[in-house]
């Protein structure tokens, strides 16, 4: 009899048992090569806005409304990811010139130093991934004001669901880098 009791009361915890969370990271992806004369650049660590800063992938911010994920949850904190992610795709894009980033081991002197503020990373209310961030480039020791900008990309889903709002998350931070890569470029450094 305690044994039927035991193996009931396990069987009905096990059922309110929550699910356990899915683990997503963004993804570096491949892009076209730009030329620069930088031997160096050095990645500041990314501002994130504060809604994106939180373990849940946030879907959407539309309506004012915060919409998260329920099981889903991010592999690493989100201004690490993304700072990992946006300096591989950096290294894809300027093949010869060295990207590392202020909070990794690699501390020298860079050509130039880049500053990137995420503003906004999520779905808009017709589900496409909408990443606002401004981008600051100013050469290395130079006092003179840096080269800031705001940037609006936009990334649609080909499918519903979190993997594939991660993979248009991923494309989104790749068009960032594709964009400050032709500034680098336009500009002759």
């Amino acid at each position: 009899m305690r044994r039927m009791a035991t193996l009931l009361i396990s069987g009905l915890l096990a059922a309110c048992a929550s699910p356990a969370p899915d683990f997503y990271t963004l993804a570096a992806l491949p892009g076209s090569a730009s030329h620069v004369s930088l031997h160096s650049i050095e990645l500041r660590r990314i501002g994130v806005a504060g809604y994106l800063d939180r373990p849940e992938i946030v879907r959407s911010s539309a309506s004012y409304r915060l919409q998260l994920t329920s099981t889903e949850r991010w592999g690493e904190p989100m201004a690490g990811m993304l700072e990992r992610v946006f300096t591989e795709n950096l290294v894809e894009r300027l093949p010869g010139t060295a990207v590392f980033s202020e909070s990794g081991a690699i501390s020298t002197s860079p050509d130039l130093v880049l500053e990137v503020d995420i503003q906004r990373f999520d779905a808009d209310a017709t589900g496409d991934i909408v990443l606002l961030a401004q981008v600051a480039m100013r050469h290395g020791d130079a006092r003179q004001a840096a080269d800031a900008r705001t940037l609006r990309l936009t990334a649609r889903p080909t499918r519903a669901g979190v993997g594939e709002h991660v993979a248009a998350m991923s494309r989104a931070l790749a068009q960032l880098a594709d964009a400050v890569a032709d500034i680098l470029a336009q500009n002759g450094t």
